[in-house]
């Protein structure tokens, strides 16, 4: 036990700092007997008062000691514009019996910061270092790099530091993984894939993709301790992860020589923290839920890849959907007119009526799950052209497979290879082995040929 600690079970064995303080004092020998100064002679008072001033010199050293152990096993703050109270113990937003919803979801019963600190192998003081935010800050816990976007420009990836992505690997495992996701969810999961995601939707004879903007800011803060709330944790533990969990997108900027970070908006979920990932699967459960609904109950069937939304159509087998208008016939006369009114079948609704229906209540569940559907970023694909989702093309009955060009530019870079030929611009051994990787998650006999021939060529091995 440290010295912080055993001294603050004794501020707390003593009921209060006051009466702590007090108690030392005495037993020190510096509390001092009031008494009247009236008939005190000059060298009487003089000597009153160094007692009285030794007295509260020591008062003030064993308050601020008090202090400092006070905040060696409390929060009790976290920076700019985020709620905390050390008092707090129950609300009205907890959840019905939270430790029996904690147990449900076979997750650690973390019912105070303390807890948490010892789960996560810190200090109070260092759970407090790495939750605190502050929107102009000297330094952050994350180190920032760029990655290049398929559609062009750059991504922001902010990787936390070893001692922060040590505790989201604590918190991911232990909590986040075993949180509900639904079914429709391909993405970060073990056993599911972009090969998955793209199977779900093999035989379409319709393919609507859409994509949510901003996907991870708009994963915010409060959101996020929303998800731990329901949990069953309470509001301090819930405030401390979400907090290791967000962080505000920043800027970074030079100013009188110091390297500065400014938040540029709310704390969200980084790209790059472990946990991030795995948390839109599950705070996308009521999203996913309500899509998959609306989609079935429409003719559809739908999957989420983090932010791709694919939505498909098949044709029933037991009842073909005519897509052609069927020819005029003659009109009927009277009694002959309404027994044909009520015997014939009401055509079909017409495919662009359904796709436009669809897009509709897609909309309105996406904006009342607080998501917006990226207004650049809605295609719709038919049998009769090229369909791919998630990168894969699921044309004809080959199954879901990388596009025919990816598979020409790596047999080309093998021929390169093969004949002692510098690769294309920007190509290089390791990013082939990837595309050969890539190849054989869908293509396994293919892949394990390319795989050969890459090594044939450069001695690669090829990985498990």
């Amino acid at each position: 036990m440290s010295d912080l600690t055993t001294l603050w079970l004794a501020v707390r064995t003593a009921g209060s700092v006051d009466n702590y303080v007090r108690q030392q004092l005495e037993a020190k020998g510096f509390l001092v007997k009031r008494r009247p100064t009236d008939g005190m002679s000059p060298k009487e008072l003089e000597k009153y008062k160094q007692e009285l001033k030794r007295e509260a010199a020591e008062a003030r050293s064993l308050r601020a000691a008090a202090w400092k152990a006070h905040k060696a096993n409390h929060i009790v703050h976290v920076g700019e514009g985020v709620y905390w109270n050390d008092a707090d113990d129950l609300d009205r937003f907890d959840v019905p019996q939270p430790e029996e919803r904690q147990a449900e979801n076979g997750l650690p019963p973390l019912d105070s910061p303390k807890k948490l600190a010892e789960a996560l192998g810190l200090s109070i003081i260092e759970l407090r270092w790495l939750s605190w935010h502050r929107d102009l800050a000297t330094g952050v816990h994350y180190r920032r790099f760029t990655i290049p976007k398929r559609s062009g420009g750059e991504r922001a990836i902010w990787a936390p530091m070893p001692k922060l992505k040590k505790a989201q690997r604590w918190i991911l495992r232990e909590i986040v993984e075993k949180l509900p996701v639904h079914g429709a969810a391909h993405g970060f999961l073990a056993g599911r894939s972009i090969a998955t995601n793209a199977a779900a939707h093999n035989g379409a004879l319709v393919v609507l993709k859409l994509d949510l903007k901003d996907f991870f800011p708009t994963l915010t803060l409060p959101r996020v301790k929303g998800l731990f709330r329901r949990a069953g944790y309470r509001e301090q533990v819930a405030t401390l992860l979400a907090l290791l969990c967000t962080e505000s997108p920043r800027e970074i900027v030079e100013q009188d020589g110091k390297r500065l970070f400014v938040a540029l908006g709310p704390r969200c979920l980084p790209q790059g923290a472990p946990t991030s990932p795995a948390i839109t699967n599950a705070v996308c459960m009521r999203l996913d839920r309500r899509l998959a609904g609306a989609a079935a109950k429409l003719g559809w069937r739908y999957t989420r890849y983090a932010d791709d939304l694919t939505f498909s159509r098949v044709r029933p087998a037991e009842a073909p959907v005519v897509e052609a208008a069927a020819p005029a016939a003659k009109p009927a006369k009277g009694k002959k007119a309404t027994a044909a009114a009520e015997t014939t079948p009401a055509p079909s609704q017409a495919p662009a009526a359904r796709l436009s229906k669809l897009l509709g209540v897609v909309h309105e569940v996406v904006k009342d799950e607080g998501f917006i559907v990226h207004p650049d970023k809605t295609r719709v694909a038919r049998s009769g052209g090229r369909q791919a989702v998630t990168g894969l093309i699921i044309n004809g009955d080959q199954g879901p497979r990388p596009p025919r060009e990816l598979r020409r530019r790596v047999r080309a870079a093998l021929h390169h290879l093969a004949q002692g030929k510098p690769l294309p611009e920007g190509e290089t051994v390791e990013r082939v082995a990837g595309l050969i990787a890539y190849i054989r998650m869908t293509m396994p006999q293919e892949g394990e040929r390319l795989y050969a021939e890459l090594q044939k060529v450069t001695g690669a091995v090829a990985p498990a």
